[in-house]
């Protein structure tokens, strides 16, 4: 089968507001359909940047940017239903009175439209994704009550809620026990293949999933400076000093 290209960035740079110095620059990236791609790179150096313009969030100052052959900057709200994306901070406060099925149900928002009812189509949705992450016996359960790896996982059934065909996931390990630290990289995996997605992963922290993924992209100082399989990365992520293994994380 030839390969098929999702997203396509030519020449990208993006600026935060407010900000003179371009977060990433002179990106040129194809990500091929059902490629699992890891982006790794100390913090600061524009992971996320890529991920939030990949997903139309922060317009390119340079360049361009196409999801699915559109244009993302034309076509931002439609590309985004079908994108399921994870962010790196959603930990909700313990006292938060959403329920697990009503976060996992705003992945169908893009569907529904604003301020219309969800159906019960919809609820069925939110209901198979979170059987497909194993969680269906949380529904009920307040977000704020879950633990690290439960939220997370409410968040990837959030993503899949939406029936997506890109998944971006932005630092998806930070905040879990030692348990899911486990099981996550797994069930990303799983739902990869079973779900047939294209997905990328950012991360500081490479080792999880490197016999899961089939590309690492290495981005430092807002470009990217390493593009190539997990067998070629490994070296070099062993001589990087900033990204971190487990071990070290726990002395922090």
């Amino acid at each position: 089968m030839p390969e098929k290209a999702i997203i396509t960035m030519e020449n990208v740079s993006t600026v935060y507001e407010g900000e003179s110095r371009p977060a990433i620059k002179g990106i040129n990236l194809t990500i091929n359909q059902n490629e699992l791609v890891y982006v790794v790179g100390p913090n600061a150096s524009g992971k996320t940047t890529l991920l939030e313009t990949v997903n139309g969030l922060l317009p390119p100052f340079k360049g361009k940017v196409t999801v699915f052959g559109l244009d993302i900057q034309k076509n931002g709200k439609k590309i985004r239903c079908q994108i399921g994306y994870v962010p790196q901070d959603f930990m909700v406060k313990p006292g938060e009175p959403y329920r697990a099925i009503d976060v996992v149900l705003m992945g169908r928002y893009g569907h529904i439209g604003f301020l219309k009812q969800p159906t019960e189509e919809d609820k069925q949705k939110a209901l198979d994704a979170m059987k497909l992450i194993g969680i269906e016996d949380l529904a009920d359960r307040p977000m704020g009550k879950l633990s690290g790896g439960q939220q997370q996982k409410v968040m990837l059934a959030r993503a899949l809620a939406k029936k997506p065909k890109i998944l971006l996931l932005d630092e998806p390990f930070s905040n879990l026990d030692p348990d899911s630290r486990g099981q996550i990289p797994l069930l990303i995996t799983k739902l990869h293949d079973e779900q047939d997605l294209t997905t990328m992963i950012v991360t500081h922290d490479i080792h999880h999933m490197l016999e899961h993924c089939n590309r690492v992209i290495v981005v430092t100082g807002g470009k990217v400076t390493f593009d190539g399989t997990p067998e070629q990365a490994l070296p070099l992520v062993e001589n990087h000093p900033h990204t971190t293994s487990l071990k070290e994380e726990h002395h922090h």
